[in-house]
């Protein structure tokens, strides 16, 4: 029996009148589980419960791998996350929808890749956090489907719909994200020099 099982419970307060904007932003990222050699961490107490939905450190990826982006309609975005399984063993189903309006060669190319790999993406909110998709534990399943549209006034689109297990809603990442057109640092601070 665990003798130290101090309530890590917090306070969550709201100034009325404190903005909350909703959605995402247009750019994510994503890539292959297989290309991550080291992952962020959840910070724990010393009975492993997560203190925090802050991941700690920077993602290491495998020699030339880098961030694939994928450029969305945010206006038909969507991450949510709900509850899943029995205390106390409860994590969280985060679910990511998000919609290219591409449906040409390069589009089709992704659905083949993206439905076929354990995956994993960054989000952007519209409070410039970064939140992951995704976990190491858990396998993460991805589908893509397209549209061509119907009739002269239809939609095309390539619709990416994401669910990943984690401990946590969608966790903030704040480390370093090292992308095809370039590094950053997702808590928007100078890379540091190593």
């Amino acid at each position: 029996m665990m003798e130290n099982c101090l309530n890590i419970q917090k306070s969550l307060g709201w100034c009325q009148g404190t903005p909350v904007l909703p959605g995402v932003r247009r750019r994510l990222y994503y890539l292959s589980k297989s290309a991550i050699l080291k992952w962020p961490t959840l910070p724990r107490d010393e009975n492993g419960r997560a203190t925090s939905a802050e991941l700690t450190g920077d993602f290491v990826l495998a020699a030339d791998a880098k961030w694939k982006y994928i450029d969305h309609l945010p206006d038909k975005a969507q991450l949510t996350s709900e509850p899943q399984g029995e205390v106390p063993s409860q994590t969280q189903l985060n679910k990511l929808t998000v919609v290219h309006p591409g449906v040409g060669a390069d589009a089709s190319a992704a659905a083949a890749y993206i439905n076929n790999n354990d995956n994993v993406f960054l989000v952007q909110d519209m409070a410039d956090n970064w939140r992951l998709v995704g976990c190491e534990r858990w396998q993460t399943k991805s589908t893509v489907s397209q549209d061509l549209g119907q009739g002269p006034t239809g939609t095309t689109s390539t619709t990416v719909s994401v669910e990943a297990t984690d401990e946590t809603p969608a966790p903030f990442y704040k480390g370093k994200i090292e992308a095809e057109e370039g590094d950053f640092m997702a808590d928007g601070s100078e890379i540091p020099e190593t």
